[in-house]
């Protein structure tokens, strides 16, 4: 609207110009050439009244006026329109400047200046995500201190609790002896693995982790894992079914981090879904991807939050029970892991059942 507004205002005011400008030269022309008398209103207009039909008027008087004029008209109008618009945006980038970062400076097609208001908008976007970055690394280095403290305190505590029991000889036999000394020791475990945990998701956030990747079976991998988990089915009372649509499903990955990502997942559905007794494993071919499905019949996620449990620290089970909540890095590390390989993962859940689902690449 404000450039077809300028056009007809350029227009204007270049047929009125040069009109005006045509006729006094056409006046002057007449009077220096053709009348030997004083120039008045009325020969002015005899002259063109006789002469209009004279094309030499507008092929050697009229087009050179219009094109001179049209041009000077034109530039007269860019200019003020540069000026104004050069002003705007030097306002507009002080209001920047004093801290409206949510803001973006007027575009216009106005030469030059159009492509500088348009990488000034750039620059602020890629300014305000960088802020926002750092405010959410400052934001996840004070919930890494605030749940650390938290997670680390409590085996501490209990370690330190019963050692000095042991220290102090209050047992009364061998037998509390060896409880004690076990109740430590199982602590100690769960202690090392959120240290592990802590190290790897902080290796793996600070793009550290670099990927070796070969080709891999994944049927293979997945009857690796399920039977080296045997002792935690038996000892939950569940039972791993596997599917696969063929023997073979052939991926280029690194099998030492994916086989931690289902590791994570089976790990995370004997904690969780142990009162469904089953967990299923099912894999398939879709589109040029290995897709498994990691099922497991416990109790659902509520649906509130489903779209967190691939946070960091989030954990369903809110009590941080160490029987039934986890460290809350588990399953982040295992989506990070994924998006390494450029794949998806998923959750979804219902009162019967709740699938995370990984998808890989067999190629790139």
């Amino acid at each position: 609207m404000r450039s077809s507004l300028s056009f007809f205002k350029w227009f204007f005011w270049t047929v009125v110009v040069s009109a005006i400008l045509c006729g006094l030269l056409y006046a002057l022309v007449n009077y220096l050439y053709y009348n030997n008398g004083a120039l008045t209103l009325g020969r002015i207009v005899r002259g063109f009244y006789y002469g209009i039909g004279n094309p030499q008027i507008y092929y050697v008087a009229s087009i050179p006026v219009v094109v001179v004029t049209a041009i000077y008209l034109w530039r007269r109008e860019s200019r003020r329109q540069e000026q104004q618009y050069l002003t705007l945006l030097i306002e507009e980038v002080h209001e920047l400047e004093e801290g409206q970062l949510d803001r973006k400076v007027t575009v216009r097609s106005i030469g030059k200046l159009g492509q500088l208001a348009a990488d000034i908008n750039r620059m602020m976007e890629r300014l305000r995500i960088s802020l926002e970055e750092e405010r959410r690394a400052e934001q996840t280095k004070n919930e890494l201190i605030t749940n650390v403290s938290h997670d680390l305190r409590t085996p501490l505590t209990t370690i330190t609790g019963y050692l000095g029991l042991i220290d102090q000889d209050r047992y009364r036999d061998e037998v509390e002896l060896r409880y004690y000394n076990n109740m430590a020791y199982e602590e100690s475990l769960r202690l090392k693995q959120l240290l592990e945990d802590l190290f790897e998701y902080t290796r793996l956030r600070n793009r550290e982790m670099t990927l070796n990747k070969t080709r891999i079976n994944l049927v293979e991998m997945l009857h690796q894992i399920t039977a080296q988990f045997q002792w935690q089915f038996n000892e939950s009372g569940m039972e791993a079914r596997l599917s696969f649509g063929s023997p073979q499903m052939i991926v280029i990955a690194d099998g030492d981090k994916l086989r931690r990502v289902y590791e994570n997942l089976i790990s995370n559905a004997i904690r969780y879904g142990n009162d469904g007794i089953y967990l299923d494993i099912k894999g398939r071919i879709e589109g040029g991807e290995a897709v498994i499905d990691v099922i497991n019949y416990g109790e659902p996620i509520p649906d509130a939050d489903l779209p967190r449990v691939f946070e960091r620290f989030y954990r369903v089970e809110k009590s941080r029970d160490k029987n039934t909540g986890g460290s809350g890095i588990g399953l982040a590390i295992a989506k990070h892991i994924v998006d390494l390989h450029h794949g998806t993962i998923r959750v979804e859940s219902d009162e019967e059942r709740t699938v995370f689902t990984v998808r890989i690449q067999q190629s790139e």
